[in-house]
């Protein structure tokens, strides 16, 4: 027997608001039914949610938090990023105080509605403050990488290092790209494209170019790091799961006084040869219980992404285990 389906009107009747609400043909509800699997059928201000109940609950009130915003013109992202922490709320008591209190630090970015997105984001990112090695393990879109970036351009604007250190291990994903020309950061730069656009996107262009040339933010290939000391930077080696185990303990001793390390990574999606052990797989039996290092283990409910990313990463989990 379908569950009876759940009612919701707004008034008093607010045209402009309902167009921003459901978008140009309804673009917004096709997002909501989507995401939590629901049906959305409209008359005039009058909503009605077919699906599973706690389905409909979350629909009904995604629906109110939407209209409240819907003063402007409500993008497919603002619509995405609102379903994720509408299935994600905040004042979880699986991860918070009993007192629900949360303080999500505040980064200084060009992007003023950054924030973590999951309780597990908000928990990572006091972590890379706290800390001054933290490790972060999980599947693609958990925002491993891009908070990275935003953590070392918040320390960078205040002035807490002086440097950013971008770091990768240049292997490929089950492909054989052949001789890349260039000089080394050219050959290199095609590996450290995400940690680009990440930064990109929290500087901008112009001055992301402009810290490049005064050397604040540096390109450091891994096979590179060996006999460096890094004092005063912020480090980020991406990909960690594509270290080797002695590439991997030879970044770690790189780090000097006044400086901080974030290493991210994918244990799902290994590219080295069969027979080579992962790094970041060694390094999580290894160092988990040190005192002063972090860990941050994201699974598929952190995924801010595309929403049918989510739904990606537990159908190739499902399989996993039934493989």
């Amino acid at each position: 027997m379908n569950p009876k389906p759940v009612e919701i009107s707004f008034s008093p009747v607010d045209n402009q608001r309902l167009a921003n609400l459901c978008g140009v043909l309804d673009e917004n509800l096709r997002q909501i039914e989507t995401v939590l699997d629901v049906t959305i059928a409209r008359r005039g201000e009058h909503f009605s949610v077919h699906g599973k109940s706690a389905q409909t609950l979350l629909a009904v009130e995604a629906l109110r938090n939407f209209y409240d915003q819907a003063q402007h013109h409500l993008s497919i992202e603002q619509i995405q990023l609102g379903l994720i922490e509408a299935m994600n709320p905040h004042h979880s008591k699986k991860h918070f105080p009993a007192d629900g209190e949360i303080v999500e630090p505040a980064l200084l970015t060009r992007r003023s509605d950054l924030r973590g997105r999951t309780p597990r984001q908000i928990e990572y990112l006091q972590q890379i403050q706290m800390h001054d090695i933290t490790f972060s393990i999980g599947p693609a879109g958990t925002g491993k990488t891009y908070l990275a970036v935003a953590s070392a351009v918040d320390a960078l604007e205040r002035d807490i290092v002086a440097r950013i250190v971008l770091v990768r291990p240049a292997v490929e994903a089950g492909e054989r790209l052949g001789f890349l020309p260039g000089d080394m950061v050219q050959k290199v730069d095609p590996y450290l494209r995400p940690l680009y656009d990440a930064l990109y996107d929290l500087m901008g262009f112009d001055k992301t170019s402009k810290q490049f040339e005064r050397s604040a933010i540096e390109v450091a290939p891994l096979a590179f790091m060996r006999g460096r000391t890094l004092n005063q930077s912020f480090i980020i080696l991406d990909e960690a799961q594509n270290t080797t185990p002695e590439q991997m303990k030879m970044f770690l001793t790189r780090i000097g006084f006044g400086s901080k390390a974030v290493v991210t990574g994918d244990i799902t999606q290994i590219d080295l040869a069969k027979h080579q052990k992962s790094g970041l797989v060694e390094a999580k039996q290894v160092l988990e219980k040190v005192r002063g290092i972090a860990f941050t283990h994201f699974d598929a409910e952190d995924v801010v992404r595309h929403p049918l990313v989510q739904r990606i990463v537990n159908a190739y989990e499902k399989y996993g285990k039934k493989e």
